[in-house]
């Protein structure tokens, strides 16, 4: 009887093995559905709906098996084709993908400007892991990849709290850094049009003079023309306007090495200075407000051509200017020690 028994209880194992190693095989859908992403969130941002919640919503990928994902939430400049993906959130749940309204407006700062609309294109990405170690696909170092459809959004981003400036003859404006109330920025300025300042999110008007400000005040009018750094406080009713005319002197300009210097115009998206004008043979520096508490000359040691690297202060760095002409000369600033000079003869 012992031996009935102990037979019966091997064939009992043998089927339990066999049923186990079957339930471990792993058979993938022949066309396997990828993730989608069935609806977006509105793309406007605004600063006042900072703390809300968006949701991209969106099916999982469905291989046809029960298996470990992550997924990705991807955004690209629209047409790219997602040459250089950005990452905005990865998790393990497909379905839905949550991001506060100002954490998403901060990271897509770093791919887009601020308060302008951009249009992006969206896609989520899922990585199928079923096993590990082997190398075999479908495992952690073969991973199986599925890519959703592509959405393409008009995303506008808001930037710092800021102030803009009305009737200064171009688009600018000053920001706040830590929105305490304190905005600063570079910009140009014309006396012949007085300025004022106004806040888009409350859409109060400053006004001033003398550095004060006063809600819907006066115009501000700037001693010179040219460009300063601006800074307002909307709690002190304070500003002030601290001049930053970069110009070109020496002996090759029209003015000699006296004041006024040859004032350049500044170009914000390239982060340089320039000015086309007619130069004689000699030498020419660069300057700040008239003053040689700051300038620049080619770097001591190097030889000076019509392009270079430039060094703060200096005795005979001069830079030459080997004939008469009209040039163009660009000029940019890298530290408040160092730049990089290009004179182009016209």
């Amino acid at each position: 009887m012992k031996k009935y028994i102990s037979l019966l209880f091997i064939v009992l194992v043998g089927l339990l093995y066999s049923c186990e190693k079957e339930g471990d095989q792993v058979y993938i859908l022949d066309n396997p559905a990828a993730p989608e992403i069935v609806s977006m969130p509105d793309l406007t941002l605004e600063r006042n709906n900072g703390t809300d919640t968006l949701q991209f919503i969106c099916n999982p990928v469905d291989p046809g098996f029960q298996a470990s994902a992550n997924y990705f939430l991807e955004a690209s400049a629209a047409g790219d084709n997602f040459s250089s993906p950005i990452t905005i959130l990865s998790q393990i749940d497909g379905s839905v993908f949550k991001i506060q309204e100002s954490a998403l407006n901060s990271f897509l700062l770093k791919y887009f400007p601020a308060d302008q609309t951009s249009t992006v294109d969206f896609r989520v990405r899922s990585r199928l892991v079923v096993d590990a170690g082997t190398a075999a696909p479908g495992t952690s170092d073969n991973t199986f990849e599925y890519i959703s459809n592509v959405v393409t959004a008009d995303v506008t981003l808001f930037g710092l709290p800021r102030l803009d400036l009305l009737n200064s003859g171009m688009d600018q404006k000053i920001e706040s850094a830590l929105g305490n109330g304190v905005y600063t920025g570079f910009v140009k300025l014309d006396n012949s049009q007085p300025f004022t300042l106004v806040d888009p999110d409350t859409n109060i008007e400053y006004g001033g003079s003398g550095g004060t400000l006063a809600v819907d005040g006066a115009g501000i009018v700037s001693d010179e023309n040219g460009w300063y750094i601006l800074t307002a406080n909307t709690v002190d009713l304070t500003y002030s306007t601290e001049a930053h005319m970069i110009g070109l002197v020496g002996d090759a300009t029209p003015n000699g090495w006296d004041a006024p210097d040859q004032k350049m115009d500044y170009n914000p998206e390239g982060g340089y200075w320039y000015i086309t004008l007619d130069l004689v043979a000699g030498h020419v520096k660069f300057r700040r407000n008239d003053s040689w508490s700051w300038n620049m000359g080619f770097v001591e040691g190097e030889t000076p051509g019509m392009s270079g690297n430039l060094q703060q202060g200096g005795v005979g760095n001069d830079i030459p200017i080997n004939e008469a002409g009209n040039y163009t000369v660009i000029f940019t600033i890298l530290s408040d020690n160092a730049g990089t000079y290009e004179i182009i003869k016209n």
